[in-house]
């Protein structure tokens, strides 16, 4: 029932113009912003300063648009349906397309590493739409509608859609040449590879390095951001290739930061546009541990 609900709010929502849809979207958003716990805001705004040394005002402003882009996103989730390979130009500019395109070039696939910035499902849309082989590896939502809807429109889009539990797939697909998505910027708790992030240590997802290094597939960071008229521009960079030696653990690590230095890099480009509402340096190193070490 909540599926065909979705569905039909999704209907509705591609009839709006854009400058509603945007506005609408930007309203939910400002009303949402009071319901998140002063807790999880001061944190927010803690880990702004600490990273960017701005003042507590810029930080909570910084916090708030943060969280209020949600809506917008949301909104256009649900005009998904709408997009096309003939008009996701209209909504999003590639650049850097051919670093891509000579990654691929190397015939062992390629792992895209992205992060929480921007909307990160129009950036697989587009890709997928201008016709690379992209794998969306994804979690699945606690909410069975939303996750039944977005995956339908993700597959719609030309991604293959897999979740983080399906390791065996994604090696399978790698070495088949296709394009693992990743998204590493989030805690990692105990599994994760302690690198630093804004001068601080923080538990980072090592799966983009380890697919790398397995099959010597090139790694390339790949972002969207916001422009002022509400399209978005996709910045693809430079493939970083693993330097595969006799230390797995030590290559991981050096790839794992190297990439984490490029995410830090764009959000300090674009600082209102990343989650900063996730307590990214919630895992602590273990005792007596540093960064590399």
């Amino acid at each position: 029932m909540q599926y065909y609900l979705v569905k039909c709010i999704s209907r509705i929502v591609c009839c709006l113009p854009a400058g509603i849809r945007r506005g609408l979207g930007t309203l939910i958003g400002r009303l949402c912003w009071p319901l998140v716990p002063a807790k999880r805001k001061r944190m927010a705004a803690t880990n702004i300063k600490r990273s960017l040394g701005v003042d507590e005002d810029r930080a909570c402003s910084l916090a708030k648009a943060s969280a209020v882009r949600f809506g917008p996103m949301f909104m256009e989730v649900l005009h998904m349906p709408r997009l096309t390979p003939e008009n996701i130009g209209n909504y999003v500019k590639l650049t850097g397309q051919e670093h891509l395109e000579d990654a691929l070039k190397l015939g062992r696939g390629a792992v895209l590493a992205t992060a929480h910035a921007g909307n990160w499902e129009l950036l697989g849309a587009a890709l997928a739409m201008h016709g690379f082989p992209l794998v969306a590896v994804v979690q699945r939502q606690t909410n069975h509608a939303m996750d039944r809807f977005i995956n339908e429109y993700r597959t719609k889009a030309g991604m293959h859609v897999t979740y983080k539990t399906g390791v065996r797939e994604m090696v399978k697909l790698l070495c088949g040449g296709k394009i693992i998505g990743l998204l590493m910027d989030q805690d990692n708790h105990t599994d994760g590879v302690f690198v630093e992030f804004f001068s601080r240590p923080a538990s980072t997802p090592q799966g983009a390095a380890a697919l790398g290094r397995l099959n010597h597939a090139p790694i390339v960071p790949a972002f969207i951001a916001t422009n002022p008229d509400g399209t978005h521009t996709a910045i693809i960079h430079p493939p970083v290739m693993v330097e595969k030696t006799a230390d797995r653990d030590h290559d991981i690590l050096v790839t794992t930061q190297k990439l984490t230095q490029i995410i830090e890099n764009h959000i300090r480009q674009y600082p209102q546009e990343w989650f900063w509402l996730h307590n990214r340096w919630k895992t602590p190193p273990p005792a007596g541990k540093t960064i590399g070490g």
